[in-house]
């Protein structure tokens, strides 16, 4: 990574850095909706961490899974919904989300307004578990979770 600034850009498309690649969420799949991702800072960066940016568009959401890392976020726009665990909440600008391992979770936006965050995860991290038949029968049963989820 080359040493300097990489400026900020807030497109009608969303918020873009310079020289930071716009990537798809996920290779494949239906279990999440209207998302990108972009990886601002790395291991390229000489970093144990990656500080990633994520926006779902309004109405979308990111996948129901756990792992075994933990992920700290930093909402930066829009407002939204967030499942950890057995607890909804929303979520506008500058809140923080901390999901611990091995927890349940799931970002929704809002209906009007994408939602952009940032989230801190370690470079040498486990691969997401989406649930199994018998987690999302189970998961389906809390009238908390099964009403909210998305998979």
């Amino acid at each position: 990574m080359q040493p300097g600034v990489r400026k900020f850009r807030r497109t009608p498309e969303g918020y873009r850095w310079d020289d930071v690649d716009l990537l798809a969420y996920k290779q494949t799949g239906t279990h999440f909706k209207d998302i990108t991702r972009q990886v601002l800072f790395g291991e390229e960066a000489g970093l144990p961490t990656e500080l990633r940016y994520f926006e779902v568009a309004p109405g979308g959401h990111s996948t129901f899974e756990k792992h075994q890392h933990v992920h700290a976020v930093l909402i930066l726009r829009g407002r939204g919904r967030v499942l950890v665990g057995g607890t909804i909440t929303d979520i506008s600008a500058f809140d923080l989300v901390y999901i611990p391992p091995m927890t349940w979770h799931q970002f929704h936006a809002h209906e009007s307004e994408p939602l952009g965050f940032l989230c801190l995860v370690a470079c040498d991290r486990d691969r997401p578990i989406r649930p199994s038949e018998s987690d999302i029968e189970a998961l389906r049963s809390d009238p908390i979770v099964g009403g909210f989820m998305r998979v």
